[in-house]
């Protein structure tokens, strides 16, 4: 599990290689992200949108941003949980995620939120010939 906290925003994520959707042999991998976020804060707060920068082993970047994750713009009271999961594809069997959510306190206020940097590895990147 990959975990960073900021501005009392606690960000867990926890990927997955889903080898049933991937097919090695095209050059198509799939992994889910499992991802946890806290309000560990004491002000009511908002997600709004998603930046994320993907990039696979051989250096190739991919940037998603928009509205919200999964459809929504969770509301987080003081204490509260939102979990969602997933998934993104590759070209080659390993690479990165990181990225940032943009917030809103309650009163008005907007800020950045780190989601921690993590490893997309499959069984196949593993893999050396003998």
């Amino acid at each position: 599990m990959y975990s960073k906290t900021t501005n009392d925003i606690k960000i867990d994520v926890q990927p997955t290689y889903l080898e049933s959707e991937s097919a090695p042999s095209g050059s198509h991998y799939v992994w889910a992200y499992h991802v946890r976020i806290e309000n560990l804060g004491d002000d009511t707060v908002q997600l709004l949108n998603r930046h994320w920068r993907i990039t696979d082993s051989m250096g190739r970047t991919i940037e998603v941003k928009g509205p919200g994750v999964i459809g929504e713009q969770p509301v987080l009271h003081p204490g509260e949980k939102f979990e969602y999961t997933s998934g993104t594809p590759l070209h080659t069997p390993s690479g990165i995620m990181v990225g940032q959510y943009e917030m809103m306190s309650k009163s008005g206020e907007s800020f950045q939120v780190d989601i921690p940097l993590f490893s997309l590895d499959s069984p196949e990147q593993m893999a050396k010939p003998n």
